[in-house]
């Protein structure tokens, strides 16, 4: 981890290190001791700005979760069939994870260990719950295969589209776009889920 120049730091950066040890060393595992060194700065100056650890994990988490449920109230989201709400409501969620990749990363790895990792926990589930019922709506109105189980359907859609923080780097040399992973996950989920 390259070290933060005391000169350069920002509410923004103490954010990004602190995401970045997260993901490394689990929030578990990570120390304010930890987060200075990776920061460059002594621990007096982020208890300047943060109370804690807690408040930076969930500074992180709200701007995945922010991003997330942004997607429900876009215009692609609200109007039309349910299936195509649904198929836009799942590109919006792979781009804002690829967007957000670091975020979203830390929001998945949550465990429920303090107050803060479950209310991140709830409001996944939340999240979770309103693209299930796109899922449904789909499903009632006969756009889905009749052999289709919704149930099945939606853990995996989202264990396809959660499973990109797992493997998306996009900085290794020909990766591909947040389009272009948007655009295969559409393409193998859908053509699998809808009707004839």
């Amino acid at each position: 981890m390259t070290m933060a120049k005391r000169d350069t730091y920002t509410p923004e950066s103490l954010l990004a290190v602190a995401v970045a040890v997260f993901n490394e060393r689990g929030y578990d595992g990570t120390s304010m001791e930890h987060l200075s060194k990776a920061a460059g700065i002594s621990k007096s100056s982020i208890y300047h700005h943060v109370k804690g650890k807690e408040e930076l994990l969930r500074l992180a988490i709200s701007r995945a979760l922010d991003g997330l449920f942004a997607v429900l109230d876009e215009p692609g989201a609200t109007g039309g069939r349910a299936v195509d709400r649904l198929e836009y409501v799942t590109r919006r969620t792979v781009e804002v994870l690829i967007a957000e990749l670091p975020h979203v990363t830390l929001l998945l790895r949550v465990r429920g260990n303090t107050d803060t990792e479950r209310w991140a926990m709830e409001r996944r589930r939340e999240f979770d719950h309103r693209v299930a019922a796109l899922l449904k709506e789909a499903a009632a109105d006969g756009d889905l295969r009749p052999d289709v189980d919704v149930r099945l359907a939606t853990r995996l859609l989202f264990g396809m589209i959660n499973s990109v923080v797992e493997w998306y780097r996009p900085q290794r040399r020909g990766a591909a776009t947040a389009q272009e992973v948007a655009d295969a996950v559409i393409l193998t989920a859908f053509a699998g889920l809808r009707g004839r």
